[in-house]
């Protein structure tokens, strides 16, 4: 099962990771220790604060490339701190994004329809924060930076080559709902501009105002990959899940392409964002 990019569900943070980075963090507290050093001498000398040697000992914050390197020349660890860096870097983001991140990576073409929030591929920073932040129950401070991070990691699927064909549609009132604030919004909405002007990116509009919509049974997605085949996701509340079996998958595949011919057109939606954008 791979966690879906729109609800609360996406990112399980009880994984293999956070035991990767409870794991680092003990031998870097024993490192430190080892070397008579207390956790602000450590934090002087690889300049860090206290606080933030004492969270990554705690497995609560990742360390960064550069406070590994630091460490293990502070601590005489001739390497082997550094050594890290690769198992810290496999584990920086949960599991189940890892895997989505991975699946994208393999895809020739994507398409999604959202209708809760902006697709978690289209979103900006401070989009994705402000819905982590309202999130209940609710996220630490360190989980929401950690959930954000893996979420634009994610954004690298624009920048591949040869380029996958993108497609979006959205739900008017997904670029109506002012989360975080008017000027989130109007940064995002000028984001979708940005990625609508990419000439593998297609973002529409499903005005409220269709009669026919064939997404009324909730966000998905359909990817085809590399090697011929395509597959399903499927989002609801608490269950999101990879769709393999074939007839499924064409149901899936069915409904997304009804929807994107009941929805705006590419040019007729870009003119709709720049009208919400001048009334926002």
């Amino acid at each position: 099962m791979i966690d879906g990019t729109e609800e609360d569900q996406e990112f399980g943070l009880e994984d293999d990771s956070g035991a990767v980075i409870a794991a680092v963090g003990r031998q870097i507290k024993l490192w430190r220790e080892a070397a008579g050093l207390r956790a602000a001498e450590l934090g002087s000398l690889i300049g860090y604060s206290e606080n933030m040697v004492f969270k990554v000992e705690g497995g609560r914050r990742i360390p960064q490339p550069d406070f590994l390197d630091r460490t293990d020349t502070a601590v005489g660890a001739a390497g082997k701190v550094a050594a890290m860096k690769k198992d810290v870097e496999e584990a920086r983001y949960p599991r189940k994004v890892r895997d989505l991140a991975k699946l994208e990576a393999e895809a020739v073409e994507l398409g999604a329809y959202a209708g809760v929030v902006i697709h978690g591929l289209l979103q900006t920073e401070e989009y994705a924060r402000a819905l982590y932040g309202q999130r209940q129950p609710s996220y630490t401070e360190d989980d929401i930076e950690r959930l954000v991070a893996a979420r634009m990691a994610r954004q690298v699927v624009f920048d591949r080559r040869p380029a996958p064909l993108l497609t979006f549609v959205q739900e008017e009132a997904t670029l109506r709902r002012r989360t975080g604030g008017r000027m989130v919004l109007r940064r995002q909405l000028e984001h979708l501009l940005e990625l609508s002007q990419l000439r593998h990116v297609e973002i529409q509009v499903m005005p409220m105002e269709a009669e026919e919509h064939a997404g009324l049974g909730g966000s998905h997605r359909i990817l085809k990959l590399k090697d011929g085949k395509t597959v399903g996701h499927n989002e609801v509340q608490l269950i999101s899940g990879l769709i393999t079996d074939p007839r499924q998958v064409q149901i899936l595949e069915m409904r997304y392409n009804l929807i994107r011919s009941q929805a705006l057109t590419p040019r007729l939606s870009r003119e709709f964002i720049e009208k919400l954008l001048g009334e926002t």
